[in-house]
């Protein structure tokens, strides 16, 4: 007879934890695993990472939350490596190959190197890869692959900020570009990688993708769910980044007590500010955020507010679920 599963008692927790996601693992269930480590009641992770992806994963928590579309929505830097030469049914390691082109490393020239890389830069279109989560008719186009059907999909355009492509080698001395861009958000890593391949007139797949930063979060700040799970459990939470961490390019504000209250019960505030689309608004004392809004015309208006108790909660450091004496002084 099995033992009866011992119950996990979640507690409130708040932040952000900057993971280092293995390979294979989905991001859900990163996001699941540090979750039921952490104990938290609430939580989201800001944007899928490929399973055949690592890297930077940041898992927002309670508060948190509430700002996670901003890491959806900002640039990223990945370092990738696609074989040359080799094509495959999914553009990576896991697919099929389809086809494979003798390759001239002699011909891989700094200078042609240079000129795809020109090719590749600033604005350009990507048709999406069959193998994605990417829907057409509420069905995920890898449903489509898997059943063997491959249906039409719309080029869309996405923005390579930045890109370096280096010639290298692998351990069996094939040859292959080492990847480094940054770039917007719907860009797929593979469908570059291809298209790179197929500008040096020889094919490619990506056979290494790591995210190495999103938003200004670099995986020199991360931690492993290994590292997570070492720890004694008293000792997981210091890991968390506050909620603001999310906020870096936002314009800072910050209100005095009577007007903290007013922000909080959603009302607009009139102060000598610059019009801002983005504003991480913050108490005075006690120093804590509040919620981010934007300013037109020196109106401050809230866009997404904390609770009082999840203030009350983050000043504190641990987990209450009753308002306290720190409430009065917001």
């Amino acid at each position: 007879m099995n033992a009866p599963r011992t119950r996990v008692q979640r507690r409130p927790v708040h932040g952000v934890l900057l993971l280092d996601k293995p390979l294979g693992l989905s991001s859900n269930d990163a996001l699941q695993k540090a979750k039921w480590l952490l104990r938290a009641e609430k939580a989201g992770h800001t944007g899928t990472l490929d399973p055949l992806a690592t890297g930077v994963l940041p898992l927002c928590f309670g508060a948190a939350t509430k700002f996670s579309q901003l890491q959806l929505d900002a640039a990223k830097t990945y370092e990738a490596i696609a074989l040359l030469g080799v094509t495959t049914t999914t553009g990576d390691a896991e697919g099929d190959v389809v086809q494979r082109c003798d390759v001239d490393p002699a011909q891989l020239t700094p200078e042609r190197l240079a000129a795809v890389q020109r090719q590749f830069t600033g604005p350009i279109r990507q048709v999406p890869p069959m193998h994605s989560a990417l829907k057409k008719d509420g069905k995920a186009l890898y449903e489509y692959a898997r059943a063997g059907v491959t249906v039409e999909r719309e080029a869309r355009d996405v923005v390579i900020h930045a890109l370096n492509l280096t010639l290298v080698f692998t351990d069996q001395a094939q040859a292959a570009i080492k990847i480094i861009v940054t770039c917007s958000k719907g860009t797929y890593i593979r469908t570059l990688g291809e298209d790179i391949g197929t500008a040096l007139g020889c094919g490619a797949h990506l056979t290494f993708l790591r995210r190495i930063d999103t938003g200004g979060l670099g995986v020199e700040r991360c931690i492993t769910l290994a590292q997570l799970e070492a720890m004694p459990e008293d000792e997981r939470v210091d890991c968390l980044q506050p909620p603001e961490s999310l906020l870096a390019q936002h314009m800072r504000v910050t209100l005095d007590g009577d007007n903290t209250a007013r922000f909080l019960s959603g009302l607009r505030r009139r102060g000598e500010w610059p019009d801002a689309s983005a504003v991480a608004v913050f108490s005075e004392a006690p120093a804590a955020l509040l919620g981010v809004g934007h300013i037109k015309d020196g109106e401050l208006v809230p866009d997404r507010l904390l609770s009082p108790l999840e203030i009350q909660q983050i000043l504190e450091g641990t987990p209450h679920l009753q308002a306290s004496g720190i409430l009065e002084k917001l």
